[in-house]
C-alpha cells in the first residue's frame, strides 16, 4: 500500500553545498527516474520530475527483507546499501504483524516502475483531484503532490499510526495532502468528487462507494483479485449508471485491503484421504503461468480455494502445484511432464482441478485471449466480467 504528499524540488541543490547524505540520495533518485524512463515505465516528464524530485528514503526510514531463512530482518535505509534499495524497482515491505507466531508483512511501499506505470494509466492532468486508496509510506501521495499539488491530493489508509507517520514524514519533505485514517472501502465521501481514484490494495469486488464518489467521466484503477492470485488491475471509467472498462496488459498484484472488523477466514473441513490419480494436460502451475486461465477458473471454483507448493524434502526445490478447498478437497499436480501430461492426485468431493482443465479449455478455444480483451462492468447491486464486448454471450458474475 502507497500514500501520498508535496514534496520540494531537491534536484536543484548544489552537491558542492549541500551535505553528502543529501547529494547521495537526489543523484540516486535521478538514476532511478532515468531508468524508469528508459525502460518505457515513465512517459510523462511531470512523472519523471516526480521521481527524480521526491526523495523517498525520508518516507521510508524502515524496511524489511527475507534473509535465506525466511526471517525478516531490518534494513538501514539509510546505509549505502539502503540508499541503493530505496531507489531501486523494489517493493519496499515496511510493516509486519505477528500472526500465530509467524511475521507477515501488512503494508509496503510499492516498486517505483509499477506504481509510476499506474500512474500513467491513471491519465491525470492539471488540477484534477485524486484519492487514493492505501497510504502506506506516503511516497505515492508525495508523487501525486509533486505533480498535482497537495491540495488535489488526498489519501486514506485503516491504520492510524501508519496515516500519522506518513503525515509526519510528507510534512517533514514539504507535502501537506488531506491523509485520513478510515477503512478504504468507504472511501473519503466528504471531499469527493474526484477525478481518479487509485488503489494500492487488491480488492475481490469493486466497491460501488468507490465509484459512487467518482466525477462523471472519472477513473479509477483498482487490482481486482477474486481470488488468491487471480486478477489484475483494472481501468474504470465512471459512466452514467455504471463502472466499465478493460484490465491492463501487464500483469500487478497489491496487499488485499484490510478492514476494521479484520478478515473472518473460511473454515476448512477434514482433510480428504481416500484419492485417486489421472493425467492432465493443463498447466500446473496456473497462478504463476497462465493467469487469464487462473482467472477464469475462479467463477466455477468454490470460495476459499488456497493454492501452495510441494517442495521435495531434500533439495526443498518445488514439485508439484496444489490446491485445496475448504471442504476439505485437494489437487496436487506434478510439475514434471511426461509424454505431453502431468500426473494430478485429487481427493475430495469437490473436483478442483476439473475447474483449472475446463477454464484451460475454454482460454484455448478462444483464441488465447491476453488481458486487455478482458474487462469489468459494475453497478450498484452487482459485477461481473467479460471478453471482448461488455454485453457480449461471454460473461461471468463476480461475488465478494
Amino acid at each position: 500500500m502507497e500514500e501520498g504528499a508535496l514534496v520540494t524540488d531537491t534536484t536543484t541543490t548544489s552537491t558542492a553545498t549541500a551535505p553528502a547524505a543529501e547529494s547521495d540520495w537526489s543523484a540516486r533518485a535521478a538514476r532511478l527516474a532515468t531508468l524508469l524512463a528508459e525502460r518505457g515505465d515513465v512517459r510523462d516528464d511531470a512523472w519523471k520530475a516526480a521521481v527524480a524530485g521526491v526523495p523517498r528514503h525520508r518516507l521510508v526510514p524502515a524496511a524489511y527483507r527475507q534473509d535465506t531463512t525466511g526471517a525478516w530482518r531490518p534494513v538501514d535505509t539509510a546505509s549505502d546499501a539502503g540508499l541503493e534499495l530505496v531507489y531501486s524497482p523494489e517493493t519496499l515491505i515496511t510493516a509486519l504483524e505477528d500472526r500465530g507466531g509467524h511475521q507477515v508483512a501488512v503494508s509496503s511501499s510499492t516498486k517505483p516502475d509499477l506504481m509510476l506505470r499506474m500512474l500513467e494509466v491513471l491519465d491525470v492532468r492539471d488540477g484534477q483531484k485524486v484519492l487514493e486508496i492505501g497510504t502506506g509510506t506516503g511516497y505515492n501521495a508525495a508523487l501525486l503532490s509533486h505533480r498535482l499539488g497537495e491540495a488535489n491530493v488526498f489519501s486514506v489508509d485503516i491504520d492510524p499510526e501508519l496515516v500519522d507517520a506518513a503525515r509526519s514524514r510528507l510534512a517533514g519533505i514539504g507535502y501537506r495532502p488531506t491523509l485520513v485514517a478510515v477503512d478504504g472501502v468507504d472511501g473519503l465521501p466528504e471531499h469527493a468528487p474526484y477525478d481518479r481514484i487509485i488503489a494500492t490494495c487488491s480488492v475481490p469486488v469493486v466497491p460501488w462507494t468507490w465509484v459512487n464518489q467518482l466525477a462523471p467521466g472519472g477513473q479509477l484503477l483498482v487490482d481486482l483479485k477474486v481470488n488468491d492470485t487471480a486478477g489484475n488491475l483494472v481501468d474504470l471509467r465512471r459512466l452514467p449508471d455504471r463502472a466499465e472498462g478493460r484490465f491492463t496488459a501487464r500483469w500487478a498484484t497489491f496487499m488485499t485491503m484490510r478492514h476494521h472488523d479484520g478478515a473472518v477466514p473460511i473454515q476448512s473441513g477434514e482433510r480428504a484421504m481416500e484419492a485417486f490419480e489421472r493425467v492432465t494436460t493443463a498447466p500446473a502451475q496456473p497462478w504463476w503461468t497462465h493467469r487469464v486461465v487462473w482467472l477464469l477458473a475462479q467463477f466455477a471454483l468454490p470460495a476459499g480455494v488456497v493454492i501452495g507448493m510441494r517442495l521435495d524434502p531434500d533439495t526443498r526445490q518445488p514439485t508439484a502445484g496444489m490446491l485445496s478447498a475448504p471442504d476439505g478437497s485437494w489437487t496436487t499436480i506434478e510439475l514434471a511432464e511426461s509424454g505431453g501430461v502431468r500426473r494430478v492426485t485429487e481427493a475430495g468431493p469437490t473436483p478442483l482441478w476439473v475447474a483449472v482443465e475446463d477454464a484451460y479449455q475454454r482460454w484455448t478455444g478462444l483464441g488465447e485471449p491476453d488481458w486487455p480483451r478482458l474487462g469489468i462492468t459494475v453497478i450498484p447491486d452487482r459485477q461481473w466480467a467479460w471478453l471482448d464486448d461488455p454485453a457480449g454471450p461471454r460473461t461471468w458474475p463476480i461475488s465478494g
